[in-house]
């Protein structure tokens, strides 16, 4: 398989593109604080990981900062803390301040030069556009969990984005290649798809999944890269 087969290609964005897990790490600080002990950054992780999901799949048409504030809340009554619902809230709509990868906007825009570009992004609209504003790209297609109606990994947000990107993009399911860093949220419904995909393994140096809950279901890599600058590196190389 080579990177130059594909005229365009799908970005998840949270965990692949925009540090998620500093973000929610630093975001939810203020309960953090209010525990008698410490907690290792990962085991806050998990926990987030494992209620995002379980929300996720009960309230599927739920915008998705106000299903964080729901993700505060579960998380605050599992540490047995208390919680406003304005804090709640404040974690809710700080996707905005996510910080993004430091190779991320650079690597976005040497691909603008040889792709179409698009994201697939369990985010919704208006939190997007901060996140929009850190990766300084101008996507071709924006298809947002709040379009959708549903979170990734549901196979309806790749059917949607098949079916936008068909209509839309003239580009048909063979010559798009997906990019991620999901393995749950992407690599597993993606296969089921039968999509050509790259997995960037931010996590390449550490164990666990983190804030990404465990795949349910069989999935392929076609290529693997540490990093957004070591999948452009890949690209150079092979236009040579």
């Amino acid at each position: 398989m080579k990177l130059s087969d594909f005229k365009l290609l799908t970005f998840d964005t949270y965990g692949t593109l925009i540090d998620w897990e500093s973000g929610i790490y630093h975001a939810l600080q203020p309960l953090l604080d209010k525990l008698p002990l410490k907690l290792h950054r990962d085991e806050v992780l998990e926990l987030f990981a494992e209620f995002e999901m379980r929300q996720q799949a009960e309230t599927p048409s739920r915008v998705y900062s106000a299903l964080l504030a729901d993700v505060a809340h579960s998380m605050a009554q599992k540490w047995q803390i208390k919680i406003s619902d304005r804090e709640a809230f404040e974690f809710g709509r700080s996707v905005k301040n996510w910080p993004a990868f430091g190779d991320s906007a650079e690597a976005l825009n040497y691909l603008r030069r040889h792709y179409l570009m698009a994201t697939v992004t369990n985010c919704d609209r208006i939190s997007y556009m901060g996140s929009n504003a850190r990766l300084e790209i101008e996507w071709d297609a924006i298809y947002t969990a709040q379009d959708i109606g549903f979170y990734k990994p549901t196979l309806r947000n790749f059917e949607y984005m098949f079916e936008r990107a068909r209509r839309d993009l003239g580009v048909l399911p063979h010559e798009i290649l997906h990019v991620a860093q999901s393995l749950t949220h992407d690599m597993v419904p993606a296969t089921s798809m039968g999509m050509t995909k790259v997995w960037i393994n931010r996590r390449h140096d550490q164990e666990g999944l983190g804030a990404t809950a465990p795949p349910q279901g069989d999935y392929t890599i076609e290529r693997e890269f540490d990093s957004m600058a070591d999948l452009v590196e890949a690209h150079r190389q092979e236009l040579g």
